[in-house]
């Protein structure tokens, strides 16, 4: 191991006994990378990594856009929150990825605030758009005009992303750049904690 890879593992394990029974919990718009960042997140953390999409695909025996199609957006929303709250207090610590609506719902956002640190990934809308366009399964932009709703929803619930503690760029840069950008954040805003530990 290189001295600088010493330093970042000493770092992520003082970070992770910092964070203690907390989870790291990604939210943002569909296409900002909460999956792909996460699962690099949790693994550099050595962290439990859980994609909350699939975990309700996996409770409901149904894709995401099945759910969607037979029993409609606020029955989704209503099992989103369950499984969101279920995985958040029985599984944690862990780096979770949330949908792009779950954190528009208020008590999740309580129990986001209760249980974990929130971590908005913000991405710009032709960016969104890019990575959305190569993947079908996104229900809520079956839409005559994908872009134009993307740009609706983006409008609509930025002000509630910005709720979250924390908030990363996701930019272009490979998804390794980001996580440590997040590393570093998390580094930040637990310094506090960390100060008062040694204390």
């Amino acid at each position: 191991m290189t001295a600088a890879a010493s330093i970042a593992a000493s770092e992520t394990t003082d970070l992770r006994a910092i964070l203690g029974a907390r989870a790291i919990v990604l939210v943002g718009m569909m296409g900002s990378g909460k999956s792909s960042v996460g699962r690099r997140l949790a693994a550099r953390l050595g962290l439990p990594f859980v994609d909350a999409d699939t975990e309700i695909e996996t409770a409901a025996h149904m894709t995401i856009p099945e759910i969607f199609a037979q029993r409609g957006e606020a029955e989704f929303r209503e099992g989103e929150r369950r499984v969101i709250s279920r995985v958040l207090t029985t599984r944690a610590p862990l780096v979770l990825a949330t949908g792009g609506g779950a954190f528009m719902n208020a008590e999740t956002r309580e129990r986001v605030k209760e249980l974990g640190i929130s971590v908005w990934l913000k991405a710009e809308p032709d960016v969104l758009m890019r990575r959305v366009r190569k993947r079908s399964n996104r229900p809520l932009l079956q839409t005559a005009d994908p872009e134009a709703t993307l740009r609706r929803m983006l409008a609509e619930r930025e002000p509630v992303y910005a709720l979250a503690d924390i908030t990363i760029l996701s930019s272009d840069e490979p998804h390794e750049v980001v996580v440590g950008e997040t590393i570093a954040a998390l580094g930040d805003y637990l310094g506090p904690a960390a100060g008062a530990t040694a204390s």
